[in-house]
């Protein structure tokens, strides 16, 4: 079967479309003939992440499609059934933190850039009805990820003031759609004009330019809740905008690890700071429920022929998308 997958050597190089092993289900698990798969930033992390074996490994984590054989013991799916792919691997149940174990799919465990799948059979659902396959394989990780920030560590309650700083990712346009959902209003970040529009087309209340002083654009209108995963290049304005006993969550580090945090205002505006990453199985079932229950439709930037995969790499490694970018097995 034809997959994308990261070889040697590190990096972009490593990046191919080849030939691997189709292989049969075993015991508990499924194999699933994929229609469409999305990326995530973490496939590019992915290229530049040590690994201790040196095999060909299958890129992706996002990822739906049809049943096509099932393994021994299985008896929650059935062949023919229409499925997306969770890709939180050994995280059951809603917890503080992942359990011991806990991987995402995708490296070092064969991922969903690939004609076929196999994978344990609590980790496939049932797919959104009102989604295309194209919107529901893009849908998992990000979907997930928005999901476990905005309710799940961010307790997000209606009639809240939602900031997100660097629109145009996966998450944070799913960050944008539930809060709206949920509704809460929302004022989004970006130093693109076209950008800033796009997010006032999709709901959002305001978007301001993240090069230019926030307090100043929002007449010091605070937040309540603050979802980044933009890190140092925004840190200290994130800071100015959340309210007091206001709540940030972060989930990634896009502009670098580290960050210096002011001890006085941090304790004496009682501030809440959390950190959060994709979610266990019991949200994945949530998510969709809530997809479900308000028609939410990812938002699609661009979708390549899964032998275009570089092209759609080099389209995500180039921050020019806004939304989810797609690879359809042809």
């Amino acid at each position: 079967m034809k997959a994308v997958v990261h070889h040697q050597p590190e990096g972009f190089d490593g990046l191919k479309v080849m030939d691997m092993k189709e292989s049969n289900p075993g015991p508990g698990e499924v194999k699933v003939a994929l229609k469409t798969s999305g990326l995530n930033h973490r496939d590019i992390w992915t290229l530049f992440r040590k690994r201790d074996s040196t095999d060909p490994v299958i890129l992706g984590s996002d990822g739906a499609g049809v049943v096509e054989a099932v393994g021994e013991g299985v008896d929650r799916v059935h062949v023919g059934d229409k499925v997306v792919i969770n890709p939180s691997l050994g995280w059951p149940t809603k917890t503080e933190a992942p359990p011991s174990g806990f991987e995402i799919l995708g490296a070092p465990t064969h991922g969903t850039f690939a004609e076929k799948i196999l994978i344990p059979s609590d980790n496939v659902e049932p797919k959104p009805t009102h989604l295309s396959w194209t919107e529901a394989g893009v849908l998992p990780l990000a979907a997930l990820t928005a999901y476990r920030a905005l309710f799940t560590r961010g307790k997000v309650q209606s009639g809240e003031h939602v900031l997100v700083p660097g629109i145009g990712s996966g998450v944070a346009t799913f960050v944008l759609l539930m809060a709206k959902a949920a509704g809460a209003r929302v004022t989004v970040t970006s130093r693109s004009a076209a950008k800033r529009e796009r997010a006032l087309e999709l709901g959002a209340d305001t978007a301001i330019d993240s090069s230019i002083e926030w307090k100043q654009q929002l007449n010091g209108d605070q937040a309540d809740l603050i979802i980044d995963s933009v890190g140092p290049a925004t840190f200290d304005q994130c800071l100015k905008q959340l309210r007091p006993g206001g709540r940030l969550v972060n989930f990634g580090e896009t502009s670098g690890k580290t960050v210096e945090i002011p001890l006085r205002p941090f304790f004496f505006g009682q501030l809440n700071f959390l950190g959060t990453t994709m979610g266990s199985s019991e949200e994945f079932r949530e998510m969709l429920q809530f997809v479900n229950d308000h028609q939410i439709r990812p938002v699609m930037d661009h979708t390549y022929p899964l032998s275009e995969a570089v092209e759609a790499f080099q389209r995500m490694e180039e921050g020019k998308q806004f939304g989810k970018i797609g690879l359809e097995n042809e």
